[in-house]
């Protein structure tokens, strides 16, 4: 779920996308839950958008899969192992609609400017970028703060994943650790430097989540999460004024 965190319309948020795999391609093991079918799966969420009528954004791995799930949702993201691949990049931006590039866990944030390029060099502008932290060693990821203000100044939004940022990948057992108690605090560091929306992946009972339970945050605690970074994004915003 992506969150732009200014104050208006539902529970004080301006924008509310909503946020799901329709095929989830890169799980650590091939018996791990990865969909229930490409078309049944992007009907479910052009459902949840017009019942809701939300804005919905899916990954897309492959160029053959833009056009398809274009004709569902309303943002095509590129995922983070993904955001060199130019022919997918290339096939996002010929559907006209947004495109989200998650920053690799291997890139600066420097680095996501030539990503970008290449979908305003196919004649799309409509481009935001999310950082998700960086690798640390082979099974923790950290988040530096300067990859946020160095991408806004690449000219497009910038989203912190922080759910994401929080993975312990690579785990010997082939599912993903996290550090859900450290939400709170990645949320914090990002709005005060300038994020202009959050992702969070939230679930009723994430023990019991298909993918990363681990790192997700509880749904019950999702009000009071953003009641917080919204009276923070107010405070740094009146220093500005």
């Amino acid at each position: 779920m992506v969150f732009e965190i200014e104050e208006n319309i539902l529970l004080t948020l301006r924008l509310y996308i909503f946020k799901a795999s329709y095929r989830k391609a890169n799980r650590s093991k091939i018996n791990s839950f990865s969909g229930i079918g490409d078309e049944k799966a992007l009907k479910i969420l052009s459902e949840v958008r017009k019942k809701f009528s939300v804005p919905v954004i899916t990954d897309i791995h492959n160029p053959e899969e833009a056009a398809l799930a274009a004709q569902y949702v309303d943002i095509l993201q590129i995922p983070a192992f993904l955001c060199r691949q130019t022919d997918l990049l290339i096939a996002a931006a010929k559907t006209g609609k947004w495109v989200n590039i998650k920053k690799g866990q291997f890139l600066s944030g420097a680095s996501m400017k030539f990503a970008v390029d290449k979908v305003r060099d196919s004649g799309n502008n409509n481009i935001m970028v999310t950082d998700r932290g960086n690798m640390f060693g082979y099974q923790d990821i950290v988040v530096d703060f300067r990859n946020i203000p160095v991408m806004r100044k690449i000219g497009i939004p910038v989203i912190m994943d922080i759910t994401h940022s929080l993975q312990q990948p690579n785990q010997d057992s082939g599912v993903s650790g996290g550090m859900p108690e450290m939400i709170e605090t990645i949320g914090k560091a990002a709005i005060s430097v300038g994020a202009d929306g959050i992702f969070i992946e939230t679930h009723p009972d994430p023990a019991n989540a298909k993918s990363d339970g681990a790192n997700m945050l509880n749904l019950a605690g999702m009000e009071n999460l953003l009641t917080k970074l919204v009276a923070l994004r107010r405070t740094i915003n009146s220093f500005s004024n």
